[in-house]
């Protein structure tokens, strides 16, 4: 054996990229802060030893340049200066920062191919010669090979100065300034109901987790017939909140007069369809089409959803607006608040493209490259901001506490969410590209670092632990949030239950961390809708929560084919999900397949899930619950496994205060308990996450209820309505 073969390996270390770069697999210029997290308002950290040879290198260009720096010191002086020296260090500067990259390439190749990405991110970007403004007005974005515009020789990846601190420092200060002026004149403003209503509940509701519409320029434009305003947009927000507020008695009365939802609904198709005819491509065009796209899939017409959601995609790439416009802007002099706004556009987009794909178990299309927007919101006044439920009517006696808003955080969590999500769709759930088994573990490996990661960063203003929760729902679009983690989570898993690694691994550990996430996180899901319920009631439940129910559903119907009897247990937790998911329908009618979906697959089994008496079988035997700090020990047939304690069952109480009174409708708080949507007390004793040997086994022979479940919104869809 040779003696290099008989050492072990040293690992190579590059210092040649930040962290920042590094983990988003870009080129880093190497600059102190280096110019994409200039650009970003990153952190730039160098955390890594530069190798020896660069290092030797540098400090042998030092001693060059030091000797030319006498040389021309001596010149002024009197004496002449030689620069082709100069010229011949230049040449040789440039050589070593060519084997410095090369070096720090080939350290990192085995892990992450690292140089083929570096490549490609600047081919990237010297491929884009900036936005153009044609002769129509219009902002676009055009290749190389397009008949709009010859091909350039030039490349310049920035066509305009980085951003210094100072300067980011100096356009948030003048977003904010402008957006707390305009919700003052907002304030100000005598806007007729049901007008006012439905926009207040669209601000409520939706905004603060979706961001359609940048609201400052918004309520401004509508006053000044401006550029972010359109009547199309207008009637767009008046339709998608009249779902939600057509039964409200205080407000039904007046939309029925305007001829309720399907009137809104026709006033903006009918001007958006002229206004995509004539070639207007605007940005409002963009936000009615996204708006639009989340309306029809909440009512099930799924060709008009994923058209409206195709056609937003589509005209955002044609505005530029899938690329940095502040590092990109070309011959295009944009504001301060017309970044803002294309920034939250692309971001929004991203978001919505991967919700979409969820429902209806197809590819997502919107990618985060190297030259996207920077994920970034200047204008943080939505933090700050006092969130009430609006529309909701508390028992006598009783309000919702005010509460901050902390809608920033929350998108920008949402869109790293996605981030992870976007992963999992791609390499677990696309039906077209099939990911091999080595694939399928490696994509499950990280993107549950990832998503771990990303929870235990998530502030603890927007992380529900539900065996620690508060006596009242927090803002809506914070429990949103927590439920897309679960979801998450157990798309993850979910595919892991029924797959053959499961069953063949000897790792007994492993093969329980797959189960015990999914129903940690499914268990976690109803409990936080529950405590959403008891507070807000069911009217404003929006289609992401009942998509989170029903994947958690999903779960609980595996473990009852998995035992092949009705678990007490288990059939209250699915029962919940059932009645839950009935009484949404109102607002969500596409829901009414999914509950089809479920109530086949019972049918199957030979189980009434409604059948509160239906318990012919002993459920297996749980072990005692331990406290909370404890966290839970799942006994498998070798050995044992801790739940995180966030993942704990509990049931909450009524919120805000002590009441008993009549049915209320869905928009009134309902603290008299529904007997269908209670779950037995006997759970509060047991640990419904001591998951019994006898379960634990039975998922090693398990065969999935559907070939991809993921995409089972998308069976029986409704044509349209």
């Amino acid at each position: 054996m040779s003696e290099s073969a008989s050492k072990p390996a040293v690992t190579r270390k590059s210092a040649f990229s930040c962290e920042a770069c590094r983990k988003r697999k870009v080129k880093c210029n190497g600059t102190t802060p280096c110019a994409r997290c200039a650009a970003r308002g990153d952190n730039c950290i160098y955390s890594l030893t530069p190798t020896l040879s660069y290092t030797k290198a540098l400090e042998s260009r030092i001693a060059e340049l030091e000797e030319t720096l006498t040389r021309v010191q001596s010149g002024r002086n009197g004496g002449d200066v030689d620069l082709k020296p100069l010229k011949q260090q230049q040449q040789r500067q440039h050589d070593v920062e060519d084997s410095g990259m090369n070096a720090s390439r080939t350290a990192v190749s085995s892990d992450s191919h690292s140089a083929e990405d570096d490549r490609t991110a600047s081919d990237l970007t010297r491929d884009i010669e900036g936005l153009k403004v044609g002769d129509d007005g219009r902002i676009s974005l055009y290749g190389p090979t397009s008949l709009f515009q010859l091909p350039s020789g030039l490349a310049h990846e920035s066509l305009g100065p980085l951003p210094e601190s100072q300067e980011l420092d100096g356009r948030k200060e003048r977003l904010i300034n402008n957006a707390w002026r305009e919700r003052a004149f907002e304030q100000l403003a005598t806007i007729p109901d049901p007008f006012q209503y439905l926009l207040d509940s669209h601000w409520c509701w939706i905004h603060p987790l979706f961001n359609f519409v940048y609201r400052p320029a918004f309520t401004r434009d509508m006053k000044l017939n401006g550029p972010y305003y359109s009547e199309i947009l207008l009637n767009a927000i008046l339709s998608h909140s009249a779902r939600w507020c057509k039964d409200e008695p205080k407000i039904a009365h007046q939309i029925k007069s305007y001829g309720g939802e399907s009137a809104f609904s026709h006033r903006a198709c009918s001007s958006l369809f002229d206004s995509l005819k004539a070639g207007n491509g605007h940005i409002t065009i963009v936000q009615s089409l996204l708006i639009l796209s989340a309306q029809e899939c909440g009512r099930g017409n799924r060709t008009q959803a994923w058209l409206f959601s195709g056609m937003a995609f589509r005209l955002v790439e044609d505005l530029g607006i899938t690329i940095d416009s502040r590092k990109y802007s070309g011959s295009v002099e944009f504001s301060d608040e017309d970044i803002e706004i294309r920034n939250r556009l692309f971001w929004t987009c991203y978001f919505w493209d991967k919700l979409v794909s969820l429902y209806f178990g197809r590819s997502p299309i919107i990618q985060d490259t190297p030259v996207s927007p920077p994920q970034i919101l200047l204008d943080d006044t939505a933090e700050l901001e006092i969130w009430t439920p609006h529309g909701v009517v508390f028992p006598e006696g009783t309000h919702y506490p005010p509460a901050q808003a902390h809608a920033t955080s929350c998108f920008m969590k949402v869109c790293s969410l996605a981030e992870i999500l976007n992963q999992i769709i791609i390499h677990i759930y696309d039906p077209i590209r099939k990911s091999t088994e080595a694939e399928f573990l490696r994509c499950v490996q990280q993107q549950s670092s990832n998503l771990e990661k990303w929870w235990g960063e998530l502030p603890v203003f927007l992380k529900l632990i539900v065996d620690d929760l508060p006596p009242y729902s927090p803002p809506s679009h914070i429990v949103t949030l927590n439920c897309l983690y679960h979801t998450t989570n157990i798309l993850l898993h979910r595919p892991t239950l029924c797959s053959r690694p499961f069953r063949v691994s000897s790792q007994v550990t492993d093969n329980a961390k797959p189960l015990v996430q999914c129903i940690s996180s499914a268990t976690s899901i109803i409990t936080l809708f529950d405590l959403y319920r008891r507070t807000f009631g069911d009217g404003h439940v929006v289609l992401s929560i009942a998509y989170s129910i029903y994947t958690a559903a999903s779960i609980f119907l595996l473990e009852l084919q998995a035992l092949r009897y009705a678990c007490p247990s288990t059939l209250a937790k699915l029962r919940f999900c059932m009645v839950t998911l009935d009484r949404v329908t109102s607002a969500n009618p596409v829901i009414k397949t999914a509950l089809s979906l479920i109530d086949q697959e019972l049918k199957k089994l030979g189980i009434d899930v409604l059948n509160a008496s239906n318990h012919s079988h002993q459920p297996v035997s749980f072990a005692e619950e331990p406290s909370p700090s404890q966290g839970y020990q799942i006994q498998t047939p070798h050995s044992s496994y801790t739940v995180p304690p966030h993942g704990a069952f509990s049931i909450t109480p009524p919120p805000l205060a002590d009441h008993h009174g009549t049915n209320h409708d869905q928009n009134q708080t309902d603290i008299a308990p529904d007997p269908l949507l209670a779950i037995p007390s006997t759970l509060k004793q047991e640990s419904v996450h001591a998951i019994a040997p006898e379960l634990f086994e039975a998922f090693s022979y398990i065969e999935p209820l559907s070939p991809n479940m993921i995409g089972v919104f998308e069976t029986d869809w409704n044509n349209g309505e």
